[in-house]
């Protein structure tokens, strides 16, 4: 089969793809955001041609190509607001939706998904070619499946000569990655893959969004998905690539450590001087988010050569444009990343109530370290995050009252059935560890960080501390201590204490154990040796 490139802007050419479309033919047509492999989304047989030619996985659902809002009507049911109002704010343009799919709409195209994904693109050649066709076009990226995708006609032409009949040259791609997929099928709309419409232009439109882990981690193979993107190791050249974050200095100080002849690195134009020896090449402005877009899947089909043998590759920090950038790095990765930055100790700190965790931390604090309350941190996910509440809420119906948590009506439920609070317990730690993760990814390197947590074993957090201690007292000092600091009676003191874990649970569990059974001052200065203990310690490893 011979391969026909014609340009965009010659007057046949809509129409003479339209044709090709029409016969069942495989088209590669121009978006603004990279080059789609088009067929018609209602023809099984020429949409089966897709997925021969990309060798692309027959779970891994397409995107249907429309060339007005209007048509959303004639492929899905149940429409909502939300995505009429998405329409009006960012159609024709890189957003794509997943809708309830109408039975005109078949299987293969789904990926035998009761819903599909739509979307206008900002194109008008395409958008003209689809009204000349008068069908969908279904056109996932042009790339072969997994490789990075195709921004100029040149690159579909260099994945598909002799393989399809037409490309149709739009010139470079204007955006540069694929469009932004939210999902409004479910209560919430969801956002599936990153793109050129940012998470804050969303939320603008319609009022809340949650965030995929598709987005930032990998998913089991077996987990079905709504969207293209989502699941596969994705957009990567054929050489092994690890994402390096950190400061330009702390990265070029890894790389030097474990460069290789052979290796490459994919960096901003900024850091070009500081990776200069590296044999860096640039794939945009790190100030620029635009640039680093249009510029990604240009510079990793350049790195895709087999003399190659690792690119580390920067990426750019924010949560607009830059998760964008970000999500299709990580993919080429395989979520393969590294923090060149080097790390502060970090403290897992445990143990009952009144044992003295306070003076502690407070030292800690004083020599400048980052303290991290997980019991505060519920409380403030409980006043500010919808997730926390709204797992709660379908474990424990009636619970949450106005994204309000009925703590009363909680504690009835949960304290007088064992199963009931293993449950929560395992929310309520769920939640809290995602938390303190995410701070740790975003604390500075260097600054050491106490996580006080009371459930720090059972929650899993002490998986991430470099070391754990236990703080214990006499049970006459801790009664004492919360009369005082609580005004509780003895007995109540003593309740609370009994509803904890023994302190033999904390000896057993924790790397160290400080004992308080002094005064004040004197567990003061006990705290600030054992804590200069330890940062010799890290230090030295």
């Amino acid at each position: 089969m011979k391969t026909v490139l014609l340009s965009a802007e010659e007057h046949n050419t809509a129409l003479t793809a339209a044709e090709l479309i029409k016969a069942g033919e495989l088209v590669a047509i121009p978006t603004e955001t990279v080059y789609g492999l088009g067929a018609d989304g209602l023809n099984p047989e020429a949409v089966a041609k897709i997925f021969r030619a990309k060798g692309r996985p027959q779970d891994n659902p397409l995107i249907l190509h429309i060339a007005e809002a209007a048509d959303m009507e004639k492929f899905c049911h149940d429409i909502p607001d939300a995505a009429y109002r998405l329409a009006e704010a960012f159609w024709p343009g890189p957003l794509t939706m997943v809708l309830p799919a109408k039975d005109i709409v078949p299987k293969c195209t789904t990926a035998g998904l009761p819903t599909v994904a739509v979307r206008c693109p900002d194109n008008a050649v395409t958008r003209e070619i689809i009204r000349l066709a008068g069908v969908p076009i279904a056109a996932p990226s042009a790339n072969i499946s997994g490789k990075p995708s195709t921004t100029t006609a040149q690159h579909v032409y260099n994945d598909h000569n002799g393989k399809i009949p037409l490309i149709v040259d739009g010139g470079p791609c204007r955006v540069g990655v694929e469009s932004t997929i939210v999902d409004l099928t479910e209560e919430k709309p969801r956002l599936l893959r990153p793109g050129g419409i940012t998470p804050h232009q969303l939320v603008e439109v319609v009022g809340d969004l949650i965030l995929d882990k598709a987005v930032t981690q990998s998913i089991e193979k077996d987990t079905v998905v709504k969207a293209p993107g989502m699941k596969y190791r994705h957009y990567a050249p054929e050489c092994q690539v690890i994402v390096v974050t950190g400061s330009k200095e702390a990265a070029a100080k890894y790389i030097a450590e474990h460069y290789k002849p052979g290796n490459r690195v994919l960096c901003f134009e900024e850091e070009l001087e500081v990776f200069a020896s590296f044999y860096p090449i640039a794939y945009g402005k790190e100030s620029d988010e635009d640039s680093l877009m249009a510029g990604l899947f240009a510079a990793l089909r350049e790195l895709d050569d087999p003399a190659i043998g690792t690119v580390f590759a920067r990426r750019p920090n924010g949560s607009g444009k830059a998760l964008a950038v970000q999500n299709r790095l990580m993919k080429a990765a395989g979520f393969q990343s590294v923090d060149a930055e080097p790390k502060g100790l970090v403290l897992g700190i445990t143990g009952g109530t009144g044992c003295g965790k306070t003076t502690l931390l407070k030292v800690f604090e004083q020599a400048g370290g980052l303290i991290m309350d997980c019991d505060q941190i519920y409380h403030e996910l409980l006043k500010t995050g919808t997730a926390l509440l709204d797992a709660i809420e379908a474990h424990f119906p009636g619970c949450v009252e106005g994204k309000k948590l009925n703590r009363k009506k909680l504690a009835g439920i949960v304290f007088s059935d064992p199963a009931a609070l293993k449950d929560l317990n395992a929310i309520t730690h769920g939640a809290v560890k995602k938390e303190v993760l995410r701070r740790l990814d975003h604390t500075p390197g260097g600054i050491p960080v106490a996580i006080d947590a009371i459930g720090l074993f059972e929650s899993g957090l002490a998986e991430v501390c470099d070391v754990t201690v236990a703080v214990t007292a006499p049970e006459e000092d801790r009664i004492n201590r919360l009369m005082a600091r609580d005004n509780l009676t003895r007995e109540q003191a003593l309740e609370r204490m009994n509803a904890q874990k023994p302190e033999s649970y904390f000896r057993e569990k924790s790397d160290y154990v400080l004992e308080n059974t002094g005064d004040a001052e004197e567990f003061r200065k006990k705290c600030l040796v054992f804590f200069q203990k330890l940062l010799t310690i890290k230090e030295n490893t």
